[in-house]
C-alpha cells in the first residue's frame, strides 16, 4: 500500500485534526480518488475480459502494468519532485492520471488498456510519492495529525474503490475509468487552485539513492517481507473476483466491506496494538492470519471465500499501516528515499503476484493462486524472523505490558 510515516504520538484534540487549511482537504480529496484506483477495477474484472475476449491471466496484467510502472518510477519520482518542487510534481501526477484513466475507458482492447493501466502507473507514482509530503508541509496540529489525516484518505479511497467500480460498473465495465478522471480533474484543479509553493528538499535526490537505502539490513527486511506478503495481498485483490462469479454490483459490495474493514482497523486498531505490543510482534500475528485465511479459502466453497475475503480487510489493514510504518522509522536514510527504495521493492511483488495467479489458475487449477498466496506470505514471516535483529530501531513491547515470573516457572 502507499507510503506512511509512523510518529508515535497522539493528535492533541479533534478541532486541530478538522481545522485545516483548504489546500490540505483538497489534497487529501485528491489522495481518496488516487487510492480509490487500487480497488477500482476489482467489480469489473470479470466485465473486462468478457467485454474484451480476454483470459483472467491478460485481464490480471491491469495490475502488473499499473504496479510495475510505479514501482520502477519509485526511483525516477524523487529525482523529479526534488529539483521541480513537490507541487509541480503533485499536479503533473495528477494530469497524467486523468489523461491514462480517460484512455483506459475509451480502451478498444486489452493490450491497449494495459498500456493504458501502464500510463496511470506513472502519474501514481509521481502523486503518491509527494502527496504525504505535502500534507505533513500544510497541516495544522503537527505531524501526527498530518498523518491520521492521510491514512483517513487511504483508508476511504481504497473502500469507496469497489464500490464506485461496482456503481458505475453496472453500466459498462467503460464507467469506473471516466468517473475516476472525472474526479480526479476536479482533485486537480483543487489543488491547482488552493495549494501554494511548497518549499523544495533541502538536497536533490539523486537516482541511486533509493537503491542505496534498500541496501541497509532493516529496510531491505520489511521491504522484502512486503514483496512476498503481496503475493497474498493481490492474489484476494485481483484474482479472486474471477472465483467468486458474482454481479458486477455484489462484487462491489463485497470489495466494500473488505476495504471498509481494511480502513478501520489501518487507523484504529493498528496504532493500539503497536503500542500494546510493539511493531513486530503483531506483524507476526497478522502474517499467520493471512496466511490461514488464503488456506482456506484454498479449500472451502465459494461461500467461505466471500466471507474470507471480507475478514481479510482486518488483518490487511493491521499490516500495511504496521509494514510502511516499519520501513520509514527502521531507515537510517531521509524518508523520502527510503520510501521510494522501500516502495520499489514491494510493489514487484505487487506487479507479478496477478500475473501469476492467472497463469496457475489456467494451467494448474483454480485454487492454486491462494496456495502460492498463502506461501508467499508464509515465506514474508520466515524473512521477518530472520532479519529481526536488524529491526532494533522499531517500537517494542513496552516494559510493562510484559509478564512478571511467577513462582512455579521453569528456569532456563
Amino acid at each position: 500500500m502507499p507510503p506512511v510515516v509512523a510518529e508515535h504520538q497522539t493528535v492533541s484534540t479533534n478541532s486541530e485534526f478538522f481545522n485545516q487549511p483548504k489546500a490540505v482537504w483538497a489534497v487529501a480529496f485528491a489522495c481518496v480518488v488516487g487510492f480509490m484506483g487500487i480497488g477500482l477495477v476489482d467489480p469489473i474484472l470479470p466485465a473486462i475480459a468478457r467485454g474484451l475476449r480476454a483470459s483472467p491471466s491478460q485481464v490480471e496484467l491491469l495490475f502488473t502494468s499499473y504496479f510495475g510502472v510505479t514501482a520502477v518510477m519509485m526511483l525516477v519520482t524523487g529525482v523529479v519532485s526534488s529539483r521541480l518542487g513537490p507541487r509541480t510534481t503533485l499536479l503533473a501526477g495528477l494530469l497524467v492520471i486523468v489523461v491514462f484513466a480517460s484512455l483506459s475507458g475509451s480502451s478498444g482492447s486489452v493490450g491497449e488498456l494495459v498500456g493504458m493501466r501502464a500510463g496511470w502507473g506513472l502519474g501514481n507514482a509521481l502523486f503518491i510519492a509527494t502527496a504525504l509530503a505535502v500534507i505533513v508541509g500544510s497541516a495544522t496540529g503537527g505531524v501526527p495529525g498530518a498523518i491520521i489525516l492521510y491514512e483517513s484518505a487511504l483508508g476511504l479511497g481504497i473502500s469507496m474503490g469497489p464500490l464506485v467500480g461496482g456503481l458505475l460498473g453496472g453500466i459498462s465495465w467503460r464507467g469506473p475509468f471516466f468517473g475516476t478522471a472525472t474526479l480526479m480533474a476536479i482533485g486537480f484543479a483543487l489543488v491547482a487552485t488552493l495549494l501554494g509553493p511548497v518549499p523544495k528538499p533541502a538536497r536533490p535526490t539523486g537516482f541511486l539513492d533509493p537503491l542505496r537505502a534498500v541496501r541497509d539490513p532493516g529496510l531491505r527486511t520489511i521491504a522484502v517481507m512486503a514483496l512476498f506478503y503481496n503475493f497474498g495481498f493481490f492474489t484476494i485483490l485481483a484474482y479472486t473476483p474471477f472465483v467468486i462469479h458474482q454481479s458486477v454490483h455484489v462484487l462491489g459490495l463485497i470489495y466494500f466491506g473488505w476495504g471498509v474493514l481494511l480502513a478501520i482497523t489501518a487507523v484504529f486498531l493498528a496504532p493500539r496494538l503497536e503500542r500494546r505490543f510493539g511493531t513486530v510482534i503483531p506483524l507476526y500475528g497478522v502474517l499467520a492470519s493471512l496466511t490461514a485465511l488464503l488456506a482456506i479459502m484454498a479449500l472451502v466453497p465459494r461461500l467461505g471465500i466471500i466471507v474470507a475475503v471480507i475478514a481479510s480487510g482486518a488483518v490487511l489493514g493491521v499490516n500495511n499501516t504496521l509494514v510502511t510504518q516499519a520501513a520509514m522509522t527502521v531507515s537510517r536514510a531521509e524518508r523520502p528515499v527510503a520510501s521510494a527504495g522501500y516502495n520499489f521493492v514491494r510493489w514487484i511483488g505487487g506487479a507479478v503476484a496477478p500475473w501469476l495467479a492467472g497463469e496457475l489458475a489456467v494451467k494448474v487449477g483454480a485454487r492454486v493462486p491462494f496456495v502460492v498466496g498463502a506461501v508467499g506470505v508464509a515465506l514474508g514471516a520466515a524473512v521477518l524472523a530472520s532479519g529481526r535483529r536488524h529491526l532494533g530501531a522499531l517500537p517494542q513491547m513496552p516494559q510493562h505490558s510484559r509478564r512478571e515470573p511467577q513462582v512455579g516457572d521453569a528456569v532456563e
